[in-house]
């Protein structure tokens, strides 16, 4: 008879705890990010159009996060919660001694990580007529306060390996494409991205204080091997002022903030 008491007390208090959690839920916003890429779920009703393909929009804004801020089939070991949470690549534990060796022992220009970290990098365009530059605030403008935003995204696995991917191959360094803003490149070889409409990202934002920017997201699924020493030169000299990993958002996961993916 005991045990059947204690077995209602849980499932009780467990009813009550999604109640308070559903009820703390931020209310009259947009579907949020990060999300798993793996999950078509969402309830979130408000709809606005996808924005263009990056190739007809203007670069705006490159920076990385420490850990994935989304989960996906290729970064889903859970790194914890908190500022610096997330997820990292599922490689991370079968890299070798060598791929582990940090070539600046500690003293590399990027802040904050080191080979065998994991990071997101965003690749965030806009649709004003704007210059790369630092920040977010860089993709407006006092002509164009309410643009379309498109992010681009790869995790990347950081590694001590010349043979790897150079971050220079992904950079913008002047480059123009038919008038527009440009990457030299956005990696194509880590699936076929998942496209989906959210919100701005960052440690600032919960299930509870939402982002009301609208975004349209494009998230490769796997992760790609970077050479760690290329990384830390561009954080060297770069167009937006980056030099250190950002904190990520935690994984939305309430349905009611996530917009179904078609």
């Amino acid at each position: 008879m005991r045990l059947v008491y204690t077995f209602l007390v849980m499932i009780i208090s467990l009813s009550l705890n999604s109640e308070a959690k559903a009820a703390n839920l931020c209310k009259g916003y947009g579907p949020q990010t990060p999300r798993d890429i793996s999950s078509n779920e969402g309830s979130n009703v408000r709809s606005f159009s996808m924005a263009p393909s990056s190739e007809k929009m203007n670069l705006c804004n490159i920076h990385f996060h420490t850990n994935a801020e989304h989960k996906g089939p290729g970064f889903s070991v859970s790194a914890g919660s908190g500022k610096y949470g997330g997820f990292k690549c599922n490689a991370t534990s079968k890299l070798t001694e060598i791929e582990l060796k940090d070539p600046a022992n500690g003293h590399g220009a990027c802040h904050g990580v080191k080979p065998g970290d994991t990071i997101e990098v965003h690749w965030v365009h806009t649709s004003c007529d704007v210059e790369p530059g630092e920040g977010l605030g860089s993709c407006l403008s006092e002509q164009c306060t309410n643009p379309q935003l498109r992010v681009e995204t790869q995790v990347f696995l950081l590694v001590n390996d010349p043979n790897a991917a150079d971050f220079d191959t992904f950079d913008y360094r002047g480059n123009m494409s038919k008038g527009l803003h440009q990457a030299k490149s956005i990696p194509t070889e880590s699936g076929e991205p998942v496209v989906f409409t959210g919100s701005t990202t960052g440690p600032s934002y919960t299930e509870e204080v939402c982002s009301p920017m609208q975004v349209t997201w494009s998230v490769r699924p796997s992760c790609m091997n970077i050479n760690i020493a290329s990384l830390n030169t561009w954080c060297k000299s770069n167009s937006f002022n980056e030099n250190h990993a950002h904190g990520v958002r935690q994984l939305v996961i309430a349905p009611e903030l996530l917009s179904p993916i078609k």
